[in-house]
């Protein structure tokens, strides 16, 4: 059986905590790493209600989206709402994750699987994340010696691009230098101007290894005085990973969205609430989980024809449709994160296999009870 800290670390590398916004509190929240996990049950909420449906299965984990403490307490009573789910889970041996805006934008996370579950296809962030900050070093080195340069700046963790290392460029040219009074060249000699058949290597690096690898090129270089830029590599925006997605379906009108939106739902009470012209042609589609709001000013003059998102307030809703935006389709807060459960009880099930159990609770969290 795993260990508890196993099945965090997994987690964690699927959901980076790093990438939780900073107000966020992602991470474990209760239970002993080095316990054994065999049951993992799965929720949106972690309320008093989910934490006994947890316990009464005999869960060892509940991994939850939105987190238990948010903002600091002093306390933990059993006799408050939040101290009562705690109390809970502990009494039963069951221990606490929250993985929330760390699952947002992530591949396999939350936007993601909420416009898988609406049949988007070709999917892209609306926002891609930051990808890592880059410097491209370039060096011009006699060409029996790049091979050794070329090395160096590998081994301090140069030329790494996605799944591969030791990557870089090299072009052939002529360099060109005098040797002054007081110089002691590697080539030529002082007072003549030389000119050496010379190799340009370039190489990307990791920002925070810059002065590591500009170090190892100088040190493996064989000129007294090497030649070499470090240049900034701009962000090209192209990360799989980011805030929201945008994808496409079938030609459609909004009416038949709308409903395929409910029909492809947990239902609530809230339901599916539309704002746009129902005969309205949708053939591009962005969504946001959880309350996306914040995204509409970057709808506005998109090729999207409909935003599927929840907690979309009043005046933001109908000056957004008044400016000609995409039509609006507000479904439950609860519903649309839902569907991220059953993607990560699957990875789970597939990366740790019969070692460990899985269970995603049905049990509607949202506040919403009935509708008149």
């Amino acid at each position: 059986m795993p260990a508890l800290a196993d099945v965090v670390d997994l987690l964690h590398g699927w959901y980076p905590p790093a990438t939780a916004d900073s107000w966020d509190a992602v991470g474990l929240v209760a239970g002993d790493p080095a316990s054994e996990v065999r049951k993992v049950m799965l929720a949106v909420d972690p309320t008093a209600d989910v934490a006994r449906e947890a316990v009464d299965w005999g869960a060892d984990l509940l991994l939850v989206h939105h987190p238990l403490f948010l903002k600091a307490v002093h306390g933990v009573p059993a006799t408050t709402p939040k101290g009562r789910t705690l109390h809970t889970l502990l009494a039963g041996g069951c221990a606490l994750l929250a993985a929330h805006t760390n699952a947002d934008q992530a591949a396999g996370g939350v936007s993601e699987s909420l416009a898988l579950a609406l049949g988007l296809t070709d999917l892209a962030p609306i926002h891609p994340a930051p990808g890592p900050r880059l410097d491209k070093v370039v060096t011009f080195v006699p060409h029996e010696h790049a091979e050794a340069v070329r090395s160096a700046m590998a081994a301090a963790g140069a030329g790494a691009i996605g799944d591969y290392d030791s990557c870089s460029f090299s072009t052939s040219g002529e360099g060109r230098f005098r040797p002054l009074e007081g110089a002691g060249p590697a080539l030529g000699s002082v007072g003549s101007l030389e000119v050496v058949p010379e190799t340009r290597v370039e190489t990307v690096a990791p920002r925070s290894r810059r002065t590591a690898v500009v170090r190892a090129m100088l040190a493996a270089h064989p000129y007294e005085e090497p030649a070499f830029d470090v240049i900034e590599l701009a962000d090209p925006g192209t990360s799989s990973t980011g805030t929201g997605r945008v994808g496409s379906v079938e030609p459609t009108t909004l009416q038949h969205f709308a409903e395929s939106v409910a029909a492809a739902l947990p239902a609530t009470a809230h339901g599916v609430r539309v704002g746009g012209d129902p005969d309205r042609e949708v053939r591009r589609v962005a969504v946001c989980g959880g309350a996306g709001d914040f995204l509409l000013d970057d709808l506005v003059g998109s090729d999207v024809d409909a935003y599927v998102t929840s907690d979309l307030r009043h005046h933001r809703a109908g000056e957004f449709l008044e400016h000609g935006g995409p039509a609006l389709v507000d479904v439950a807060h609860w519903a649309a994160e839902w569907t991220w459960l059953p993607v990560v009880a699957a990875r789970l099930s597939e990366a740790l296999g019969d070692t460990v159990s899985t269970r995603v609770s049905t049990l509607c969290t949202d506040p919403w009870q009935f509708r008149i």
